[in-house]
């Protein structure tokens, strides 16, 4: 199977307030079909944030968006477009970066972070150059990413999150 092409279905979340951008590769195919991010019930994203802020993981996609908003959190991916077979970022070719420096001249986001090796990668390459901005680089928060990340480490990992946000 070859890959397909993805264009990018979501609309960034994000406010005056935000302070911390998350930045995904490009949304699953579970998350383009519910429309919103991290939308696979097996993803830990939600439960990970829920964790390190208080509550329960948000169900809704309204629900979401209130609470990543809440807790001065931007979300987006940083690709526009690409080819990309199932939701395997190894799989991605021909990629289109979304306009993340255009996103960060109208807030006052103060710290980027990436989720995932490709994520991080492909932001280097393609976004770096035009924000001038490091992103700080979190682990995978897939299902496919279980047996390296236990969800322990992961909450660990994300704490650094609370130091743009609080």
């Amino acid at each position: 199977m070859s890959p397909g092409f993805v264009v990018h279905p979501l609309r960034p979340v994000y406010d005056r307030n935000s302070r911390a951008l998350i930045l995904g590769t490009m949304p699953s195919p579970k998350s383009r079909e519910y429309g919103f991010y991290y939308s696979h019930p097996q993803n830990r994203f939600w439960r990970v944030l829920a964790q390190l802020y208080g509550g329960p993981p948000p169900a809704t996609s309204e629900e979401k968006t209130a609470f990543l908003l809440k807790n001065r959190i931007a979300l987006w991916d940083v690709l526009k477009s690409c080819r990309i077979r199932g939701a395997d970022d190894g799989s991605i070719r021909d990629p289109v970066a979304n306009d993340i420096a255009g996103l960060l001249a109208r807030t006052s986001i103060r710290a980027v972070f990436t989720t995932g090796v490709k994520a991080a990668s492909l932001y280097r390459r393609l976004c770096l150059p035009k924000t001038g901005r490091a992103a700080i680089a979190l682990p995978s928060t897939s299902p496919a990413n279980c047996r390296r990340y236990t969800y322990e480490t992961l909450v660990e990992a994300y704490r650094v999150l609370l130091d743009y946000t609080r």
